[in-house]
């Protein structure tokens, strides 16, 4: 790292990461040289982890309107829609699915979606019943997709949203992972930018965090199920390109972080803390409003006014 030891630069991550997690509803602005005065709001929540107890649907209602309230061009969501179908049958999560898409179905903007870990079913079941032929089907099905990484434009801004979920098994089950067929996608993708479009990245496992080194220390080594494993390969693939904005999920926390001209946000979570009592890191349940202008990023992360119930 040129002049900086290893030690160093995660030290300093670790505090500029830690003064983002201070203040949950705090505007931040990261910005560089712009091109253009092309400018985009769009409305990015992730992690909802729904369910039908502790009143939790009501909760996806009012996330839903308060979204609506904010009229984005478009919505972004970042994975981890349902609970717990990674490891569960699809019969034994069909409702939890249906709590989700009372939420989906009430944005009134465009919505992109990511692929989080619990959105897949039945990878491993833990009662028994046999594992999908394809985990990732009910996804597809349910938000209308045709494949799990895609790209789209918008208001001259490129979008890719990725697949960052890779069926392991053993220990962790599963890692941040971006396939090598994904990465083929991803540089094809890219040869048809120009250089100086302005690009935004969407993944629910993050590329980039130092919320292990904020929380557990410097010298602490995040589980493979925790990042992308892979990240550098991805980063390496925007060397030549005008990356601005990378969305992620997946720690429900929020974390903003600047390297170079490139922002990283991590966007908290629709459930806080699980839908538990309490802040999770000092994170409320919510969701990130965002507007680029440019190669500018505004942020503002937004309490959605729900009280979790669950004890």
């Amino acid at each position: 790292m040129n002049q900086l030891t290893h030690r160093f630069f995660l030290q300093t991550l670790a505090a500029l990461v830690l003064l983002s997690l201070a203040a949950c509803s705090q505007q931040q602005t990261r910005s560089s040289q712009a091109p253009d005065k092309n400018n985009l709001r769009l409305a990015f929540y992730t992690d909802v982890h729904a369910r039908t107890e502790w009143n939790t649907p009501d909760a996806l209602v009012l996330t839903a309107n308060s979204i609506n309230a904010q009229k984005p061009d478009l919505v972004i969501g970042g994975g981890d829609y349902i609970t717990d179908g990674f490891q569960s049958s699809a019969a034994s999560v069909a409702h939890r699915w249906d709590a989700y898409m009372t939420l989906h179905n009430h944005i009134e903007a465009d919505l992109y979606p990511a692929i989080g870990n619990h959105d897949l079913v039945a990878a491993l079941p833990e009662d028994g019943t046999e594992a999908a032929a394809n985990p990732k089907a009910i996804y597809l099905q349910k938000t209308g997709l045709e494949r799990t990484y895609y790209s789209f434009d918008a208001k001259g801004y490129h979008f890719i949203v990725l697949d960052s979920v890779e069926v392991t098994g053993g220990k962790y089950k599963y890692r941040g992972f971006i396939s090598p067929e994904q990465l083929a996608w991803l540089e094809q993708d890219l040869a048809q930018l120009k250089a100086d479009m302005p690009i935004v990245v969407v993944t629910h496992i993050p590329l980039v965090t130092a919320f292990y080194n904020v929380t557990q220390g410097v010298d602490f080594q995040p589980r493979p199920n925790r990042v992308i494993v892979n990240n550098k390969a991805v980063l390496e693939r925007f060397k030549h390109h005008n990356l601005i904005l990378v969305l992620q999920g997946h720690l429900h926390v929020e974390e903003l972080y600047q390297w170079g001209d490139t922002t990283f946000i991590t966007g908290g979570a629709v459930c806080g803390k699980w839908w538990r009592k309490g802040d999770w890191h000092g994170v409320t349940p919510g969701y990130n409003l965002i507007t680029l202008t440019g190669n500018q990023v505004e942020r503002t992360y937004i309490n959605y006014g729900w009280q979790p119930q669950r004890p």
